[in-house]
């Protein structure tokens, strides 16, 4: 970008929370067309979230309503990510309150995200249809260095979740605690655990503990990203939706809650939608504007 052209606005929101001071923020561009990845990447660390989002002109036969097709890029303060829930979330309440709810289709580098914007009583929902997702299994020796960064002595993993990498648009290492202590208690080695992802190609650590049938709470370690910790992840959710269908762990038709930034102070709630026939995962969730202070 060119230090005379206009500078293009920068948006600030929230996505999983109608709450400004809750969930996840992203930082939101609403036409990045000027801007290089060089750019999209010093504004994204300016910004310091987990990911902000930049769209532009939608590539040639992507389909979706007219003037509501996009493409969609995502970067972390250190990286460009493939897919990122809550900025997509926050991008999408974002359109809506300039274009009014209805339907949005966004070009990724993982691939095709619809997302469908709903008014309910004045609140803006959002709900993401994910890529195909799958699951594999993590190596034993992969896993034990997980563990290690984490300070999570085996015994404290949930025996009845197995741990698996998840995919649906990122990759993460689910990991399931035994208790909500365990999960409460998060203090890792980041460069240990950063090492680890880079090898493994992840995206977050989807760190999760049952509260119920269908209630879950979730941490999402982000050193990849250049942060401690995801308030609040959509990428994550949508691949732990994929990974306890594909387990058998809940039914083909279920809907799931995730709590997720209670122990940032941030807290959100996501809500996971499996469809039986239906490999793909929506993931749901309300957005708010962030305005900074002066």
């Amino acid at each position: 970008m060119t230090t005379n052209a206009p500078q293009p606005e920068v948006l600030r929101y929230t996505a999983f929370s109608s709450a400004p001071d809750g969930g996840n923020p992203a930082g939101v561009v609403l036409d990045a067309a000027a801007l290089d990845e060089g750019d999209m990447l010093a504004i994204a660390a300016d910004l310091g979230y987990s990911e902000s989002a930049f769209l532009t002109a939608p590539p040639q036969g992507l389909g979706g309503p007219e003037q509501r097709a996009y493409s969609i890029r995502y970067f972390s303060p250190k990286a460009e990510v493939p897919f990122c829930g809550h900025a997509t979330v926050a991008t999408a309440v974002a359109l809506a309150e300039r274009m009014g709810p209805g339907e949005l289709v966004f070009a990724t580098r993982a691939g095709t995200v619809p997302v469908e914007v709903t008014d309910e009583g004045g609140t803006l929902r959002a709900t993401l249809t994910s890529v195909e997702p799958h699951i594999e299994e993590i190596a034993g020796a992969d896993l034990a260095e997980a563990l290690a960064a984490l300070g999570w002595p085996p015994a404290d993993l949930d025996p009845a979740f197995p741990p698996r990498i998840a995919f649906a648009g990122a990759r993460h290492l689910v990991l399931a605690a035994a208790t909500r202590a365990r999960l409460a208690d998060l203090a890792y080695d980041f460069a240990r655990l950063e090492a680890l992802m880079h090898r493994l190609d992840l995206t977050t650590l989807q760190l999760v503990w049952r509260e119920s049938a269908t209630v879950f709470h979730v941490r999402d370690p982000f050193p990849v990203g250049g942060v401690v910790e995801d308030p609040a992840t959509g990428a994550a959710a949508a691949a732990f939706g994929a990974y306890v269908r594909e387990l058998g762990l809940v039914p083909e038709d279920a809907v799931l809650t995730l709590h997720q930034g209670e122990d940032l102070g941030r807290p959100g709630e996501l809500t996971v939608t499996l469809r039986a026939g239906d490999p793909r995962v929506r993931v749901s969730g309300t957005g708010a504007r962030i305005i900074p202070s002066s």
